[in-house]
């Protein structure tokens, strides 16, 4: 069972019930990107690990040419999913406009895969969410629904200013990284295990599993425990040159296909 409250967002901030009582450690994914091989990659880490709960911080598709698989691997499994601009631009036309020439024929390739279903159920995805304290988005804090960007410091320095927790996770540019504000100073942590100190804020980006654009072209994803307030990020292996055959085929743009084989 779920209720909202109104924050700094209004209507589109999901606050969860029962968020603060959850003890195990969760699984958090983002820009998927309707690649099938890296997700498939990476749901069989989490489930090795023994992980239940999986948090979704939106794009589960675009770019990619599985998108009803994606979408039908997720089905009933998430624990949170968040609307992300490429869901967003699969319901809304005018948000095409905000697209350059290659994405956009891919989100338009990728509404002609999807069902009546399928886009509802996209429709019906917020833009933020809350768990076990944290708080969650797709892009960034300030204004969720226009699809900024936190990739420096000054960025995360305007959404720590708005932050209503100690700690928030957000994707969209397809980079992991850990921002830590300590006593109004900032840092980069690198990548890897680490426990995020009390007394301290952080932003938190998992990575993409469908499309890393850090140069390294592993699927990348998140692990939270809410209890001892540990965070690794995790890199996975997975066929990339099965999922490019697959962009090829499809008849979508090769540069989809060829920048998944750099991570870039």
């Amino acid at each position: 069972m779920e209720s909202k409250k109104k924050g700094i967002w209004g209507r589109i901030f999901d606050w969860s019930a029962e968020d603060d009582n959850r003890r195990q450690p969760v699984a958090i994914i983002s820009d998927i990107h309707s690649n099938i091989e890296a997700l498939d990659a990476v749901l069989k880490e989490i489930d090795r690990r023994g992980i239940r709960e999986i948090i979704c911080l939106g794009d589960i598709v675009g770019y990619g040419a599985s998108p009803v698989e994606c979408l039908e691997r997720l089905n009933g499994i998430l624990t949170v999913c968040l609307r992300g601009n490429h869901d967003d631009a699969v319901i809304n036309e005018c948000e095409l406009d905000h697209f350059n020439s290659i994405p956009r024929a891919a989100m338009e390739w990728t509404r002609k895969q999807l069902s009546p279903d399928d886009r509802i159920y996209l429709a019906g995805l917020p833009y933020t969410s809350r768990f076990s304290g944290a708080v969650l988005t797709h892009s960034d804090f300030t204004e969720p629904e226009k699809w900024k960007y936190i990739l420096y410091e000054d960025d995360a320095r305007s959404n720590f200013g708005v932050l209503e927790s100690d700690i928030g996770f957000f994707g969209h540019s397809h980079r992991p990284v850990i921002f830590e504000e300590d006593d109004e100073v900032i840092q980069k942590i690198a990548g890897g295990k680490c426990v995020l100190d009390e007394g301290r804020r952080y932003l938190i980006n998992p990575g993409s599993v469908g499309q890393p654009r850090d140069r390294d072209p592993r699927a990348s994803f998140a692990i939270f425990d809410p209890v001892s307030k540990g965070v690794e990020i995790v890199r996975v292996e997975y066929p990339v040159e099965e999922a490019r055959e697959k962009i090829l085929r499809a008849g979508l743009n090769p540069k989809l296909g060829n920048r998944l084989l750099i991570g870039k």
